[in-house]
């Protein structure tokens, strides 16, 4: 049986690592990086050093700068950031089969999903995702992780994707809920901004724990509300990721906000930033939707406040002194 070609657009840290687990049994992985150089760097040194300094990347990644390149491969990984994902799809103009979105939010300028951005596009692919609690240096190191691969083509997609992932140190496992997958990983982030504050102020780990179990709750009730599955958002992909991100500086969307609640300004924090903090484009949109759906979010609410320039203490002041409930309440 002829193996499938697999190619990753995308060569920023999530992008360069899940190609470097895809190359890690031999094949060969087709990369595409956007800046000028990086490709040839890449190919050259086996290094990534602007986003992955310290992994030492497989001989049998092909890096191209040449985005057409990669419609050729049978199974292609989108890694771009999320703001960017539907206008490179665009740019890319003819597509495989199978694309899997591993891009984490939601289209700021429109509202939509990934999938949403990339069935409008390439409607004729069958799309998944790929979500779930990975940091990309650990990926790179080849240690263990496990994710959500949420086949929208069902289980005829995932017996055609998950040979082609999966390796011995990273294990998907199914789901067919696309747009769970999706929330969870987009509301995370956001999340993740909040539980930095806390961080920043040193509030303690009873607060952050409290600021995750809460905040899952706003997940969940998001998620359900948009379509998703809360099986799903309990797995991986939803709840997995949250803890993740919400406990670790590796976190981009975590060190944005310990940078504010450290008493520096959004305006700052956002400044000259080689990496996405993907949650700061993800809040308002999320916000809107939120309202739009009648979904309550208080920490989704207090992110944006925070984003908008107010101070963390005021915000965070704001949060506790909301009226008290019970706690399977709505808010």
């Amino acid at each position: 049986m002829t193996q499938a070609s697999i190619g990753v657009v995308g060569a920023g840290a999530w992008g360069t690592a899940l190609a470097q687990s895809l190359a890690s049994d031999g094949r060969t992985v087709k990369l595409w990086a956007l800046e000028d150089g990086l490709a040839d760097a890449i190919n050259t040194s086996h290094r990534n050093l602007p986003y992955l300094p310290s992994a030492e990347l497989a001989p049998t990644i092909a890096a191209t700068g040449d985005l057409s390149e990669m419609a050729a491969c049978d199974i292609l990984l989108l890694v771009t950031p999320a703001q960017h994902m539907g206008p490179t799809l665009e740019k890319l103009g003819s597509y495989p089969r199978d694309l899997v979105l591993c891009s984490k939010g939601i289209e700021a300028s429109t509202g939509r999903m990934m999938h949403h951005a990339a069935h409008d596009i390439a409607p004729e692919s069958d799309l998944a995702v790929l979500s779930g609690p990975t940091f990309a240096h650990e990926v790179a190191d080849g240690l263990p992780c496990a994710v959500t691969l949420a086949c929208g083509g069902g289980e005829d997609q995932w017996d055609r994707i998950s040979p082609a992932i999966a390796r011995h140190n990273f294990r998907p496992y199914y789901s067919d809920d696309v747009v769970g997958a999706e929330v969870g990983g987009a509301v995370k982030n956001v999340l993740a901004i909040a539980c930095g504050v806390v961080d920043g102020l040193e509030l303690g780990q009873n607060a952050r724990n409290a600021l995750i179990t809460r905040g899952f709750a706003e997940m969940l009730r998001f998620g359900v509300a948009f379509g998703g599955k809360p099986e799903t958002l309990n797995g991986l992909c939803g709840l997995g990721d949250l803890v993740l991100t919400c406990s670790s500086t590796s976190s981009r969307n975590f060190s944005l906000g310990k940078a504010l609640g450290e008493g520096m300004s959004a305006e700052e924090a956002l400044a000259d930033k080689r990496t996405v903090a993907e949650g700061a484009h993800t809040a308002p949109v999320l916000r809107q939707i939120a309202r739009d759906k009648g979904v309550q979010m208080p920490i989704v609410e207090a992110v944006n406040h925070l984003l908008e320039g107010r101070g963390a203490r005021e915000v965070v002041a704001e949060l506790l002194s909301r009226p008290l409930k019970a706690e399977g309440h709505e808010a």
